[in-house]
């Protein structure tokens, strides 16, 4: 009896002790895969953000000694710089218009491809390229020459006898350029608008039918609250990427921001300071203001969201 009860003991020590062993092994075997990712998130945004904090607080200019100046690139950037006041009030106008037409379409376009159709994967894919592409130079090449004086659009116009339209040479259309381009890139949202769409439950829909409500009705009330979450996520993710944008501006108008910096868009006004006038610190600090601005309207959304998002649990 006592020998069957020392050899119950052991095994159960041996178990837990394999059972430890494996735990372990497993663990470092989780380190070990995500080590690449935890590797390169250090290197290339961690260190990088501490060297551009550092740096907001010096004066530097890749060629001398950084030299520390405190907060003077602030000081300078809110009282003596008239371009910033231009750079975020052009970025400001391409969030509050681009933003909202980019959702608006992924939505409608969300909604036309739910419905039950044999070329609704191709649909999906034809839909998503610009997402692909969009950002790239070569499609904002394209993008110049469709609004370019000679280009596809004053040839339609001219073609029907009626006065071309000089797109970049007017800040306001030369913007619009811009926000078109944004709105053209509606794929990744789209895509998400429609996983949405495809886990609300047809049950809504046909109580609604049954209560008389029609299409409009049954989208105002049921279809909006059930993607609320969708579009909080959307809207974030996309007013963060609107932030952003560098390469169309950049590209359209040969990084001059251009006609009278109507198209001067925030990351292009840094990316002026950092390589046209070698103002590296000064470009910290700009970037340091974009990350917080950005930090606090994001804050804004997570604040506002409990007054529009329904949860799950929430009726609708």
């Amino acid at each position: 009896m006592k020998t069957t009860t020392k050899n119950s003991s052991r095994s159960i020590l041996k178990s837990k002790f394999n059972s430890k062993s494996t735990e372990k092994q497993d663990l470092i075997s989780g380190y070990l895969f995500i080590s690449p990712f935890i590797i390169g998130f250090l290197l290339f945004i961690i260190v990088p953000m501490g060297i551009s904090l550092f740096m907001a607080f010096h004066n530097y200019d890749l060629l001398t000694k950084a030299e520390f100046t405190g907060l003077d690139n602030f000081k300078k950037i809110f009282f003596d710089d008239p371009k910033f006041r231009q750079a975020l009030k052009v970025t400001l106008n391409y969030v509050i218009c681009a933003v909202p037409l980019r959702l608006i379409i992924a939505l409608a376009v969300a909604m036309l491809i739910n419905r039950p159709s044999k070329l609704s994967g191709a649909y999906r894919v034809l839909f998503y390229i610009p997402s692909i592409i969009g950002g790239s130079v070569a499609v904002s090449i394209m993008w110049r020459n469709i609004f370019g004086d000679s280009g596809l659009i004053n040839g339609l116009l001219e073609s029907i006898n009626l006065d071309p339209i000089y797109f970049f040479k007017n800040p306001g259309t030369a913007l619009l350029t811009l926000i078109l381009l944004a709105g053209w890139q509606f794929g990744s949202s789209m895509l998400i608008f429609l996983s949405g769409l495809k886990n609300i439950p047809n049950d809504y829909y046909e109580a609604a039918q049954i209560d008389g409500a029609g299409k409009l009705r049954q989208f105002v009330s049921i279809t909006l609250p059930c993607l609320t979450p969708i579009i909080f996520f959307n809207l974030v993710m996309q007013t963060i990427q609107s932030f952003l944008t560098f390469t169309p501006a950049f590209v359209i108008t040969n990084g001059t921001g251009s006609p009278r910096n109507g198209t001067l868009v925030y990351s292009l006004y840094v990316y002026q300071k950092a390589f046209s006038d070698f103002k590296m610190g000064y470009a910290s600090a700009l970037a340091w203001i974009l990350i917080i601005l950005i930090a606090v309207i994001t804050l804004i959304f997570f604040a506002t969201s409990k007054f529009w998002v329904f949860s799950e649990s929430e009726e609708v």
